[in-house]
């Protein structure tokens, strides 16, 4: 058996490695590089396997780093089953058409900025594109075994990661001639004690384990105070009759905030005052949660036996068009908008932070990290002035930062899951992804004694024997 690492390797996103047996070759995951535009087109445009040759596609999680280059890989030959959850495959169909939009609107604009006579750019994949590969995706149950193909040398299992709605930890077990192994592949690890979701599921060790290392050296802060702490927030802009902008990204972090907004309504505890969810992606997202409740943890099965709905409250409407958001921008007195994205780049939100950051009166809640030279950045660091098409915008508004709510699990986290999955079983090779250099070699000298050999970090396009 041979794993060879192509993307997330040495780096946190494009997500994508290929197992190879002597008849077998398989995907896990397939996502985006992000990162500046040039040089994220340029990684993500070309495949380093040869998409008609590959059997499956296992997908852990429907997030864009994992998932977003799938159509792609469709529009290049792959016909093979992509498997995953239930919930991994309503959410991947609506993250994808999603990302085709993006990528026909970024081709038009791309293609408007050319000078002298060059050919239009394409997008790398369309909405036809998205819809051929959902066509394909095999939806699977946690906890139970799948058969990959029609014999039997490749199943397949998924374990709640507890990441974001939907997220699993892969088992593979493959048969190689006469050698049978046990592959697991974390995908994203969540964290324990989080709003929403069950804590993550651990394993029974493994010959081999992929596992990622987002924040391998790092500790969180507790999620609990998110709740008081955005009450506190609320309470005070209503005080200087300003307004309350949530920058949040569609899938996980705006259903977090909008489940404690609901939360302290019913309880009394904040005034029932507008709230705008200014986001279609968000909404449609917030369906699938809808459709799943039954699936997410204690605190809100306790909550649905006296609220129908979790993700919806009378203060709380969701704009619908893009009228009704800018007639947002003309409204007085105090409101909340939560909208995308989560680093203040793009969509509606932009529109809204141009409006409020010049007053003073008003308050930008910035949830948890914001990456260099993003304009979430800029706020976070309190800049003079920030650029917004085109404009420098004055940030007078008062900035607040929230940390507490990553999904990733922490340094704490991946010692509590190798502790527990190691009473069961044990971990041979360990190879470490998903994370910046320094993170993977804390993780690295964390778990070594929860490992038979010393972890590896590999490095792009390196190829392991097993």
């Amino acid at each position: 058996m041979k794993i060879t690492f192509l993307g997330a390797a040495g780096e946190v996103t494009g997500s994508q490695h290929l197992i190879e047996t002597s008849h077998r070759r398989i995907l896990l995951d397939c996502g985006f590089f992000q990162g500046r535009r040039a040089e994220s087109r340029k990684k993500n445009e070309t495949f380093h396997c040869d998409p008609k040759n590959l059997d499956a596609v296992v997908l852990s999680h429907a997030h864009i780093d994992h998932c977003g280059n799938l159509p792609q890989l469709y529009s290049k030959g792959f016909r093979g089953p992509v498997f995953c959850t239930d919930a991994t495959a309503d959410i991947a169909e609506i993250m994808l058409m999603d990302s085709a939009k993006i990528q026909r609107e970024d081709a038009k604009y791309l293609s408007r900025k050319l000078e002298g006579d060059h050919p239009p750019i394409e997008p790398l994949y369309t909405e036809k594109d998205v819809k051929g590969l959902v066509s394909n995706f095999e939806p699977c149950p946690f906890s139970e075994w799948q058969q990959l193909c029609d014999n039997d040398e490749v199943r397949l299992r998924f374990h709640r990661a507890g990441h974001v709605l939907g997220s699993a930890i892969v088992e593979l077990e493959l048969k190689d001639g006469t050698e049978h192994k046990r592959v697991v592949f974390s995908g994203d690890l969540g964290r324990r004690g989080m709003p929403l979701l069950r804590d993550p599921d651990t394993v029974e060790g493994a010959d081999v384990l992929i596992c990622e290392s987002t924040y391998g050296s790092r500790v969180h802060p507790p999620p609990q105070d998110i709740k008081s702490h955005l009450k506190k927030i609320i309470g005070e802009c209503f005080v200087k009759g300003g307004r309350v902008i949530i920058p949040a990204f569609s899938f996980g972090r705006t259903q977090q905030i909008v489940y404690y907004l609901n939360e302290l309504t019913n309880s009394g505890e904040l005034n029932c005052l507008p709230m705008f969810l200014d986001s279609p992606l968000a909404s449609r997202l917030t369906n699938v949660f809808r459709r799943y409740n039954h699936t997410l943890d204690a605190d809100v099965q306790e909550t649905l036996k006296s609220d129908d709905d979790p993700f919806g409250f009378e203060c709380l409407t969701e704009i619908e068009n893009q009228q009704q958001s800018i007639e947002l921008n003309k409204r007085r007195g105090t409101f909340v908008v939560i909208a995308a994205s989560g680093m203040c780049e793009n969509g509606r939100v932009v529109h809204h932070l141009k409006q409020a950051l010049p007053q003073e009166k008003n308050t930008v809640v910035l949830m948890g990290y914001q990456a260099p030279h993003t304009t979430g950045r800029e706020i976070a660091e309190r800049r003079e002035h920030v650029r917004i098409f085109g404009r420098d915008v004055p940030v007078r508004a008062n900035v607040v930062q929230l940390e507490g709510l990553s999904a990733h699990a922490d340094i704490v986290d991946f010692k509590w899951w190798f502790e527990e999955s190691t009473k069961r079983g044990h971990f041979g090779k360990v190879f470490l992804v998903h994370g910046e250099p320094d993170s993977a070699q804390a993780l690295a000298t964390t778990i070594r004694d929860y490992c038979d050999e010393d972890p590896i970090i590999p490095a792009f396009g390196e190829s392991f024997e097993i």
